[in-house]
């Protein structure tokens, strides 16, 4: 899916994978591959690549994404070392890319040859007080596991939650795009939460990601886009076949 607005390209390419592409500045995207979703693609177009946490942590995938002289922000926790996938250690990334750790509430401003952006880390997770919480109080992700970024473009800013409850301190965000995770599953905030947060946030277009890939994260995208719009929030929405 490809969405314009405001002389910004924002396409989902699958999972937790979107493309953000100004008119007028750098090309950002959002934790980049897993699930074959960039098993065909080979852009390395980005100049700012985000990572929220060790789930959405893919070398592979940021190799197919990122420039030559990419920067790469990174969650401090994310530990390839501690994954059970085939993937490269930072340091390897590092040796390529210019990598910077973040942690929960981090500023980082990038200059690129495309010109400049400006990513914010936020805290992002389930709330082991939450929906998405067990009997005992245990979560898939919790408080310092991963983060969400919001991406400065230009004038524009694009919220990126990550693997998260729709928190309440997400609405004290200043946000022109939200990528909504609606997946659910016990994982994440889920089409009826994230819509009750497109609420209160009140972005200039929401664009919903994050479902449909895998079983787990089967959701109802025209009932969520549905649900946005009596808002009165403008939403775009995917179309196509549900499996990426």
């Amino acid at each position: 899916m490809t969405v314009r607005y405001d002389g910004l390209t924002v396409e989902w390419l699958g999972y937790a994978t979107a493309r953000l592409a100004p008119d007028d500045g750098p090309v950002a995207y959002t934790d980049p591959g897993r699930y074959g979703v960039l098993d065909d693609y080979w852009a390395r177009d980005g100049d700012l690549v985000v990572v929220t946490h060790d789930h959405h942590y893919d070398s592979d995938g940021i190799r197919s994404v990122a420039s030559d002289d990419a920067t790469l922000v990174i969650y401090e926790a994310v530990d390839p070392a501690g994954i059970d996938r085939d993937v490269e250690s930072i340091d390897s990334l590092d040796d390529d890319y210019d990598v910077v750790r973040v942690g929960d509430e981090a500023r980082v401003d990038v200059d690129t040859p495309a010109g400049e952006a400006t990513v914010w880390s936020v805290a992002a997770y389930n709330d082991p007080e939450g929906p998405n919480a067990g009997p005992d109080g245990s979560v898939t992700h919790p408080p310092g596991l991963g983060c969400g970024f919001l991406v400065g473009l230009g004038d524009r800013t694009v919220f990126w939650p990550g693997d998260s409850d729709a928190l309440d301190a997400f609405a004290e965000l200043d946000v022109s795009v939200f990528l909504a995770n609606i997946g659910g599953g016990g994982i994440v905030s889920d089409r009826r939460a994230s819509a009750e947060l497109a609420e209160a946030m009140d972005p200039d277009l929401v664009v919903p990601i994050h479902y449909d890939t895998f079983a787990q994260l089967e959701a109802d995208g025209e009932a969520f886009a549905g649900d946005v719009a009596a808002r009165s929030i403008p939403v775009a929405l995917d179309v196509r076949s549900a499996n990426q």
